[in-house]
């Protein structure tokens, strides 16, 4: 573990790190094997066949690191790594599922994490998942995760629509259906982990992986646009939002944003100038690029970044801690991004989250 828990300092945390739940894949492809295919065909399209067999081979390879838990400490020590934050990968959203199965695979992803958690609770704690493509589900999914299973909070997607289902509507994070599950968040002081899987450019990206490397980074600044001009961060001033791979292309590129919100009547739905939200939203460090840290530090402000990782995928960092202190920002400024302000979030080990709540 790194000198800082050893020391009594804050512990470094990492807020992106997934899981694969082999059980929840089996359970959805028996309960609904036509959208189940529907599902792997529209991701065939959208990655082309060069990704997807390099994405299969990346996984075959990384197979130790997403289902042995002694690697995985092995390499959260390696990297000074204290506590993972682990949430379910993204390829189990499942955003195609109907409304009874996708509350049971919510429900069962949210315990699964808890199982997982449970195996090492002095070094993680999780999140879980929520139905986004069915609203009204949301707050009981949410629930679920929180109060009964001690998650703290819950990982979504970037938008929800059913493939080969035109009359489905797509659901957007300014929709506002999601108000009770906003509002319930932030009443539980929920944290809600945006973290992108597929994008509506579908096969405009089936080449060059650009339906990783473009389509994250445009889905994040997609959602979380959304959420600033819809307003929801005016009517939920406490909600707590952490955006994947540094908030994609939106936290230094807000100017477009700020100069429609000042000449375009129907851009000004929210109460401020875009980019005023930054200080109101949380973004992981997973950049890859130091000078593009030191960027998003300067835009959102150094409490507003906290260390992430995508361990352990290939489009994430095996040296997360390194890489924040390569961006070689001011002392104050790098503790902050890996520990402080995840301790100020109360994003802690489960142990302790367990021996504060039952105190």
């Amino acid at each position: 573990m790194s000198t800082r828990a050893v020391e009594g300092q804050n512990p470094v945390v990492d807020v992106h790190a997934h899981i694969l739940l082999p059980a929840l894949q089996q359970l959805v492809a028996e309960a609904d094997p036509r959208g189940f295919a529907a599902q792997q065909a529209l991701e065939v399209r959208r990655n082309g066949p060069e990704s997807m067999a390099a994405s299969g081979q990346m996984i075959k390879e990384r197979w130790p690191q997403l289902t042995d838990l002694d690697r995985r400490l092995a390499d959260m020590d390696t990297q000074g790594v204290d506590v993972q934050l682990v949430s379910p990968s993204p390829s189990h959203f499942y955003y195609f599922a109907g409304e009874e199965l996708d509350l049971q695979l919510a429900k069962a992803a949210n315990q699964a994490v808890r199982e997982f958690v449970d195996r090492a609770p002095e070094r993680f704690n999780g999140l879980g998942l929520v139905p986004l493509q069915h609203p009204g589900l949301m707050v009981e999914a949410l629930e679920h995760a929180v109060l009964e299973c001690g998650l703290l909070g819950v990982e979504i997607g970037s938008f929800a629509a059913t493939p080969g289902d035109p009359d489905r509507s797509t659901v957007e994070l300014s929709d506002p259906r999601l108000a009770p599950f906003w509002s319930r968040a932030e009443e539980l002081g929920a944290l809600v982990f945006l973290h992108p899987f597929g994008c509506s450019l579908d096969e405009r990206l089936d080449r060059f992986y650009l339906a990783n490397t473009v389509s994250q980074p445009a889905e994040n600044a997609v959602a979380l646009s959304h959420l600033i001009f819809s307003g929801v961060l005016d009517r939920h001033p406490g909600l707590r939002v952490l955006a994947a791979h540094g908030g994609g292309y939106l936290p230094t590129t807000l100017g477009r944003s700020d100069h429609a919100w000042r000449v375009r009547p129907e851009a000004h739905g929210c109460a401020q100038p875009p980019s005023s939200y930054l200080t109101k939203l949380y973004f992981d460090s997973l950049v890859h690029n130091p000078a593009e840290l030191r960027a998003l530090v300067a835009a959102a402000g150094p409490d507003q970044v906290l260390l992430g990782s995508d361990y352990p995928f290939d489009m994430g960092s095996d040296r997360p801690v390194a890489e924040v202190t390569e961006a070689l920002l001011p002392a104050e400024d790098e503790a902050r991004v890996l520990a402080g302000n995840a301790a100020a979030l109360g994003i802690t080990p489960a142990s302790a989250l367990t021996a504060r709540r039952t105190a």
